[in-house]
């Protein structure tokens, strides 16, 4: 899998949902090894769109395309200021990945990851999973060797919330405890209507 992830402001997130159906409905039907995409915006403005696709050589070749260069001229309108581009092909998933049946989705950025300690913990998730059934699925996009940006899917907002006030079992209280070390240098991006294909 290769993701491209397009970060900015925004004060216009209709403008931005609307240019996301309309890729959808106009270049994507066309977009060779296109997998889906994740997007929306936060109460604060922030947007963030996460596109993946089977290679990079896919995402490359729909880059290209004259029709997207159009659609991206006026999607970069609903932008406030500039934005960012990351691209990755190191993406781990973990229940299944994505789901189009997420009502909420949240971003983790995280900064001064040990990978080693995470991938060990990583080893935990079917009994997180046990804890967590408001946890439909995700992925991780390692961004650098230190860096990785974490996409949850959850049924809804509400559910995300409840599952977070949960007691946490004795025989994974460490594991957590663990896991919060070291994501303690992370950012929350919270998409309440998060668009999905």
């Amino acid at each position: 899998m290769y993701v491209q992830i397009i970060e900015g402001h925004t004060t216009d997130p209709e403008g931005l949902r609307r240019q996301g159906d309309r890729w959808q409905t106009e270049l994507g039907p066309r977009a060779v090894g296109f997998l889906g995409v994740t997007s929306g915006s936060t109460a604060d403005g922030r947007a963030i769109t996460i596109a993946r696709f089977e290679s990079e050589a896919a995402a490359r070749a729909n880059s290209d395309r004259p029709e997207q260069d159009a659609w991206w001229a006026e999607t970069a309108k609903s932008y406030d200021g500039g934005v960012t581009f990351t691209e990755s092909s190191d993406v781990q998933e973990f229940l299944g990945g994505g789901s189009n049946d997420a009502g909420f989705v949240q971003v983790m950025k995280t900064a001064e990851v040990d990978r080693a300690r995470a991938d060990r913990l990583d080893q935990a998730m079917p009994q997180l999973a046990e804890l967590r059934p408001d946890l439909l699925g995700g992925f991780r996009i390692w961004t650098g060797p230190t860096t990785c940006i974490d996409v949850n899917y959850f049924r809804s907002e509400a559910d995300a919330r409840a599952g977070e006030r949960k007691e946490i079992p004795a025989e994974l209280q460490q594991i957590m405890a663990e896991f919060q070390e070291i994501t303690r240098h992370s950012e929350y991006l919270d998409l309440t209507d998060p668009q999905l294909y």
